[in-house]
């Protein structure tokens, strides 16, 4: 006669990886996902100010209450609260990327809405330029991050990682298997003339800091082995050198439950062979998911490709931005061009974050991308296309604009001018 099985039998402990060679078959066949291109999922962050004191970091509390009084938002998006009080949407997959940037300015909109009446502006900025780190998300896993980063030796950018910068994050899907390499090579090589494009954060902790992106220095600043672009010597396999990446990479947290930080260095690898042992056990398939969430390339496989490099821009800028890049990867005609315009400076990242377009190499490139994109536009993004295509073709990024802006009238009255929406 069949026993009947509880509910609760089949919570089996799970099962833990054996060597490091069953994780890395376990992440190149979870990595990235065969099917079309199209989707576009998008996310951006904001840093959040008190309109009447800019240099007061709005509580947890505080956004809390704020975030709980706005209305349903007509684009679906999520609101969630960076560590150091950055306010982000990220938005449903949208058909195309039209589609998802209708969604979150729409969004965008009525959050901006219900925050200003609350005394608060959100500001696109790569980098807060003038509050000094702080966290104020009070969750376990940025608490035992601030632990792990103190630990490395890199408090201060980790700290300035985690509370001082934002970004725009597009999420795209992976697409038909035998195009793989073709296109993660291509998402890193816009890397450097992307960031020369969008880099906005001249400024961290009350200075120039000698860098037109300064949220990519913070990065740059970071291990490597987390942080680094994750492309093996010729890109043909991505899959594989995800899962090399992933099992070098030190272990940052463990979950048992709460988040508990690894402060001594222990490659992920390691753990899955038994050379070391965290949390008392070898590693399990949810252990190795929330190792990859620590991780932080400029390209993240994700099933789909999470692009991470690009400095939060104005609202003017951000949707011909997002349409570039979406555009250049997923329109073979636009990628083919993108493909030879960016191979000349498809590895200058620092230099692209240090000086961004006035690195004749990268304008050119950039000049090149832009015009492709704004070729295929739709009507409604003619007005921000343009006004990017004539920034670049300029030699300018937004960051210019911004330090333009300090020069002429004072950190305190610029940062305040932008808080209140009157730059």
């Amino acid at each position: 006669m069949a026993v009947p099985v509880r509910a609760d039998a089949a919570r089996i402990a799970p099962v833990e990886f054996i060597s490091a060679e069953h994780a890395a078959s376990f992440i190149e066949a979870n990595c990235l996902h065969d099917g079309p291109v199209g989707q576009v999922g998008l996310e951006i962050e904001a840093h959040c100010f008190d309109v009447t004191d800019p240099l007061r970091r709005p509580g947890w509390d505080e956004l809390s209450e704020a975030i709980a009084a706005v209305p349903t938002l007509p684009g679906g998006s999520r609101i969630t609260v960076e560590p150091g009080g950055a306010v982000e949407l990220s938005g449903p997959p949208a058909a195309a990327s039209p589609v998802a940037i209708a969604a979150l300015m729409a969004d965008r909109e009525v959050l901006r809405t219900e925050f200003g009446r609350r005394g608060l502006g959100l500001v696109l900025l790569g980098a807060d330029p003038v509050r000094p780190t702080q966290r104020i998300n009070p969750g376990p896993r940025y608490r035992a991050m601030e632990q792990f980063f103190a630990a490395s030796g890199t408090a201060a950018p980790g700290a300035a990682m985690m509370t001082s910068t934002a970004s725009v994050q597009v999420n795209l899907d992976a697409g038909p298997r035998d195009g793989w390499a073709q296109r993660v090579r291509l998402a890193h090589a816009l890397g450097p003339t992307m960031i020369a494009v969008t880099a906005n954060s001249p400024m961290l902790g009350g200075q120039f800091t000698g860098w037109k992106s300064s949220r990519q220095r913070v990065w740059g600043q970071l291990d490597s082995a987390r942080c680094g672009p994750v492309l093996g010597a010729d890109g043909d396999d991505p899959a594989s050198d995800w899962a090399r990446y992933a099992l070098r990479a030190p272990v940052m947290l463990v979950n048992s439950p709460d988040s508990v930080p690894v402060t001594n260095w222990v490659p992920f690898a390691d753990w899955a062979d038994g050379r070391a042992v965290l949390g008392g056990r070898r590693p399990t398939e949810a252990d190795l998911e929330y190792h990859l969430t620590t991780l932080f390339p400029p390209v993240r496989p994700r099933r789909w490709l999470e692009i991470r490099y690009l400095d939060s821009v104005p609202d003017a800028l951000w949707p011909a931005v997002v349409f570039t890049l979406t555009t250049l990867l997923d329109d073979p005609d636009a990628a083919a061009i993108a493909t030879e315009a960016t191979a000349p400076v498809a590895t200058a990242w620092d230099r692209a974050a240090r000086i961004g377009l006035g690195d004749l190499r990268l304008q050119e490139s950039a000049i090149t991308c832009v015009s492709a994109a704004a070729e295929r536009a739709p009507a409604e993004l003619a007005e921000s296309m343009g006004l990017l295509l004539r920034s670049v073709q300029e030699g300018r990024c937004p960051a210019d604009d911004f330090s333009d802006w300090v020069v002429g009238h004072g950190i305190a009255s610029a940062v305040s001018q932008l808080v209140k929406g009157e730059l």
